[in-house]
């Protein structure tokens, strides 16, 4: 597991795939100047709920992974993110399977 730390006081815990591609997608935007939401679901043993960050090139931003190897990224699901991250709900993360539902939906 790998941490989003967020302006430089809170810490959000993530699968280090998860991460990484979350990593690519806020990227491409905060490269840009963009600024959105970001909003995932909790599961129920880290308490539930939902949790929502505002995310602007003036925040700082790390990303801390456990593991030593960069995982392989999916071209499929970075498209996703990207495509949520346009959206006025903002970046939803969602699981590699969700993205690839998505996409079906779509035709794609």
């Amino acid at each position: 597991m790998g941490y989003l730390n967020y302006g430089g006081s809170s810490e959000y815990e993530f699968d280090d795939r998860v991460l990484a591609h979350l990593k690519v997608a806020i990227t491409m935007k905060l490269r840009r100047q963009e600024c959105f939401l970001m909003s995932w679901t909790n599961p129920a043993e880290k308490g539930g709920g939902r949790v929502s960050i505002w995310l602007t090139p003036n925040i700082p931003l790390a990303f801390r992974f456990a593991g030593s190897r960069a995982p392989k990224l999916n071209k499929s699901w970075l498209a996703v993110m990207h495509e949520l991250s346009n959206t006025p709900r903002g970046l939803i993360v969602v699981s590699e399977q969700e993205a690839q539902k998505h996409l079906e939906k779509q035709g794609r």
